[in-house]
This record gives C-alpha cells, structure tokens and sequence, in this order.
C-alpha cells in the first residue's frame, strides 16, 4: 500500500461549541494519509494515474472555510467522507487539528481512520 500524505493544510473556518468561537474565524490544521496507488503514476510519470493532492488539498479548502460545524470530529468525519467518496480512496486517516483552542496547549484535536488498509 502506498501512502499519499499531506501536512498541515492550513484553513480559516468557524468551528467550535462557544458562541465566542462562532464570532470568529479559527485556522485548523489539517493532516491526511491517503491510502493511494503510486506505482502506477510513477511508471507512467501522468497525475491522472493517482490521486492528486492539489485537487485534494483546493476541495478541501472550499469544503472547510465554508462548513460552520460546532466539533473537530464532525469536521474530521466530512473529510473522510470527501476523499473515500470524491476521491476514491479507499483507507484514508484525518487529523483535525484546533490550534490554542485549550490554554497551556500547542493544540488539540482528533485523528480518525476510516476504510480498509487491505
């Protein structure tokens, strides 16, 4: 199995259980592995032989600063949804990262698998 990844997709959204964190845009981070055929790209050297992470990262970007959702998990959840279903992944692990939303943190957030590996 070969792994497409990205790290720390940066995008301003509201998110957040607080009226307070409704009132302003927040930046989560987002990090993705993609469970992806490489080989096949690789042999033809042709980006329609893969998923494309730009195309990924600029559906993604649209989806996220647009959604109003209250938890990271609800927002981790609608990503996997986007990549297993638009994307045709199928095993995909999101990491929603909420910088400073907890004092004394670096940040908090969750990390969900969703789909087979096999």
């Amino acid at each position: 199995m070969d792994i497409l990844f990205v790290r720390e997709l940066k995008v301003d959204t509201r998110i957040g259980i607080y009226d307070w964190e409704r009132q302003v845009k927040q930046t989560v981070l987002i990090d993705l592995e993609i469970a992806a055929d490489a080989q096949s790209a690789a042999q033809s050297d042709k980006v329609e032989y893969t998923i494309n992470y730009q195309t990924v990262c600029q559906r993604l970007v649209s989806h996220i600063s647009a959604s109003e959702v209250e938890l990271v998990e609800t927002l981790a959840e609608q990503i996997a949804d986007i990549i297993r279903g638009e994307f045709a992944a199928r095993w995909v692990q999101v990491t929603v990262h909420k910088p400073a939303a907890v004092r004394g943190t670096r940040d908090v957030g969750v990390r969900i698998e969703r789909g087979s590996t096999s």
